[in-house]
């Protein structure tokens, strides 16, 4: 099962390095990992998907606790969460196919952010399926390259 794990840690030099190191020295795969600043410059937010079970997870959550620049770790995927990933997709688009195109982008709400002859550059951001989804929709050959951010995400409160 696919799991999302929030870090907050300390925003110094060899902090990813280490996180990172953690996943690797015990063979875990890390399928995306975004990080960047917080509002709080002394502190960054990592986020990491990761596919393991609920032990393999749980025990990747005990030994990032143990991380001295580790400051709070949170499995996103146990709790009700928001979480988006951005792609950039180029999409060969000709006159025959454009207004196709023109369609499937707006009912996935993307947004063309180029256009130069026979190119779409398009923006699509949400959940990872939803991305996914897209891309599967789309002619494979009519793809010409793909770049995806990973996913980021935050806890949901829910306010009463």
């Amino acid at each position: 099962m696919k799991h999302i794990i929030s870090i907050q840690l300390e925003n110094e030099s060899g902090a990813l390095s280490r996180v990172s190191g953690l996943f690797s020295a015990r063979g875990f795969n890390i399928e995306s990992l975004t990080v960047a600043p917080t509002n709080d410059a002394t502190l960054s937010r990592m986020t990491i998907v990761s596919i393991g079970d609920e032990d393999i997870i749980e025990q990747i959550v005990k030994q990032l606790n143990k991380l001295i620049d580790v400051v709070t770790v949170t499995n996103l995927t146990a709790t009700e969460h928001i979480e988006r990933e951005l792609m950039l997709v180029k999409i060969n688009v000709e006159p025959s196919t454009q207004a196709d195109i023109d369609q499937h982008i707006d009912e996935y709400a993307g947004k063309i952010v180029d256009v130069s002859e026979n190119t779409y550059t398009v923006e699509i951001a949400g959940k990872s399926q939803r991305i996914d989804d897209f891309l599967a929709s789309l002619d494979v050959s009519k793809i010409l390259e793909v770049s995806r951010t990973g996913v980021t995400g935050v806890c949901q409160k829910r306010e009463y």
